[in-house]
């Protein structure tokens, strides 16, 4: 399997410090499924790949908390309200920021925030996409069984070749892995992967690109 690099979007999905760093709000949460799967390297990986490649990196961001985000909500969702009792991703917070080894660069596109679980629901992701005549997303970051699948889910819905990466991923159990790769997954991905097959697909790729200069993204 080859994907075409021209057409391929990797969706980066919050790669923030609070969901994937050792001191983040969600570390304790996604500790033992993203340690057992190696998530945070294996989302390094890809990646680093797409950029090698020529794909395009798109960060996927959840909406950074503020004070006062939803005053006057009638309908609020037990996650909006769990995540607004401990700030999750605070604007201007060390918790709100990417994580260092997950930091923009030149090239990359940084989409605007979304509120609740899907990358393209209110947000210009979308657009971003089919400007650049992208059409088929890879995606990673977390969680598996809410944003990456509700993001990657929507994508399919738009019309986009989706391609879900099994260890570039975490959620808070198994049984939630399980379920998004192995029970709701293939109802719509395209192609469920490992990073090592993705790797493949894109092509030769290199260990360490990190001597680039983030942009301002």
């Amino acid at each position: 399997m080859k994907f075409d690099p021209e057409s391929t979007a990797v969706l980066l999905i919050d790669p923030y410090n609070d969901f994937i760093a050792e001191e983040g709000k969600l570390w304790p949460f996604v500790k033992v499924v993203a340690e057992a799967t190696d998530t945070v390297a294996n989302m390094r990986k890809v990646t680093e790949a797409a950029r090698h490649s020529g794909a395009v990196v798109v960060f996927v961001p959840h909406h950074r908390w503020t004070p006062g985000d939803y005053d006057g909500w009638l309908r609020i969702t037990s996650s909006q309200a769990g995540a607004s009792q401990i700030r999750l991703c605070e604007k201007g917070s060390w918790g709100g920021t990417f994580h260092s080894e997950f930091q923009p660069r030149t090239g990359d596109v940084v989409a605007s925030e979304h509120w609740a679980q899907s990358g393209f629901a209110n947000t210009d992701l979308d657009q971003q996409l089919k400007l650049r005549g992208l059409g088929h997303v890879i995606v990673i970051g977390l969680l598996a069984n809410t944003c990456a699948e509700s993001t990657a889910r929507y994508a399919m819905e738009l019309g986009y070749e989706v391609t879900l990466v099994t260890d570039a991923t975490a959620a808070f159990s198994s049984e939630a892995m399980h379920a998004a790769h192995e029970v709701n997954g293939p109802t719509f991905a395209h192609h469920i992967l490992t990073t090592a097959e993705v790797l493949q697909a894109l092509g030769p790729a290199v260990d360490d690109l990190h001597g680039e200069e983030p942009n301002d993204a």
